[in-house]
């Protein structure tokens, strides 16, 4: 059943609230040179990250909202990179429960943009007060979250004024990948690929048509379901996370693997799918074959990333990074912020200040 195109706006007219001009699109294009200052900045801490966990066989990640996406992907890296055995925290377990637990084999990795999430902080305080060494992920130095860890990862993204994160997530995404190579045994295999990641940021503000038509294909229906697995799984939710906030549209984000054990049922003619994918990796296949399934459904299916015969399995895709699996999430998410922001705008919608967000968010 064909898609109904939306007509609330014109593609590529400004709207009322937000135009073409956004600063969620002027922050989405700052990212090269943002990623290519927090490496350089953050590269050179490895030795000093490695003395930090030395006796740590553990890693606790501590985020809510867009930063938990990047932990996600942190926990998959260091155990598949790393060989370091990684949990994602419930933050409630120390801040409403207060549970005495002996984290003294363990590094707690806490990351917030803003560093002043009180929650987050009250984590890395708890977990200090169990035992762990503690690292912090910020994008504000003298934040709370940085004055209190043992070592302070101070991304470089510059101030971020769209409530949607795009900089201050990717380049969390790659201190994440920085702190986790230096845990890895063997040192420096990431090495070029760190260094190819901002000319591969840049090459993906570029997409090409494809987006557009993407844009059309899903201002046209209220029903989206994400999909990925691996280490691209964390951009797959953060892609569902943007949809949500910045486009008011419910989504869904599952792993291909969930999505099968049920979910797949309601898949149909009325939903469209978004799948993303790494450029190479043993989820690849994977992916390939879920394209066909849906699709057999009736089901438009979306692709981000991937290789060429993943692109070829979807009804339309944009490319994703040429890096390794490994390090290919700290730019795969471009072409979903640029998704996101001109559907928000094909819809009316304001990009920078979505309905009931803030750029800083509290909870108990």
């Amino acid at each position: 059943m064909p898609i109904e195109p939306a007509t609330e706006a014109t593609d590529g007219a400004p709207s009322p609230a937000g135009g073409a001009g956004s600063q969620m699109a002027r922050e989405i294009a700052e990212q090269p040179e943002a990623l290519a200052r927090t490496l350089a900045e953050l590269l050179p801490l490895r030795p000093e990250i490695a003395a930090l966990a030395r006796t740590k066989r553990r890693l606790l990640l501590v985020a809510r909202g867009s930063s938990d996406n990047a932990a996600i992907y942190a926990r998959y890296l260091a155990e598949v990179h790393a060989g370091v055995a990684s949990a994602l925290a419930a933050p409630s377990v120390a801040t409403l429960y207060a549970a005495e637990l002996d984290l003294s084999d363990t590094l707690a990795v806490c990351v917030s943009q803003s560093g002043s999430t009180q929650e987050i902080v009250e984590t890395l305080e708890w977990a200090k007060r169990c035992g762990a060494a503690t690292l912090a992920v910020t994008n504000v130095a003298g934040s709370p979250l940085a004055a209190g860890a043992d070592i302070a990862l101070i991304t470089q993204a510059g101030p971020e004024l769209a409530v949607p994160a795009t900089k201050t997530y990717t380049t969390q995404v790659a201190a994440l990948a920085v702190a986790v190579d230096a845990l890895a045994p063997r040192k420096g295999t990431l090495d070029a690929a760190f260094d190819a990641v901002p000319a591969q940021a840049a090459r993906l503000l570029d997409p090409g048509p494809a987006l557009d038509a993407m844009v059309e294909v899903l201002a046209g229906t209220q029903e989206v379901l994400a999909s990925g697995r691996g280490l691209a799984f964390g951009t797959t939710l953060e892609v569902a996370l943007k949809l949500e906030e910045t486009c008011l549209r419910p989504v869904r984000g599952l792993s291909y693997a969930d999505l099968k054990h049920g979910p797949i049922a309601v898949v149909d003619q009325h939903l469209v799918t978004v799948l993303v994918a790494g450029p190479s990796g043993p989820t690849l296949p994977g992916l390939v074959d879920l394209a066909a399934t849906v699709r057999a459904t009736g089901s438009p299916v979306l692709g981000l990333g991937g290789d060429e015969r993943f692109r070829a399995a979807c009804d339309l895709a944009v490319a994703g990074p040429d890096l390794p699996e490994l390090l290919a999430p700290l730019a795969l998410p471009i072409p979903a912020q640029l998704l996101t922001e001109r559907l928000a705008r094909r819809l009316g919608l304001d990009p920078d200040a979505p309905r009931g967000l803030r750029k800083v968010t509290q909870t108990d």
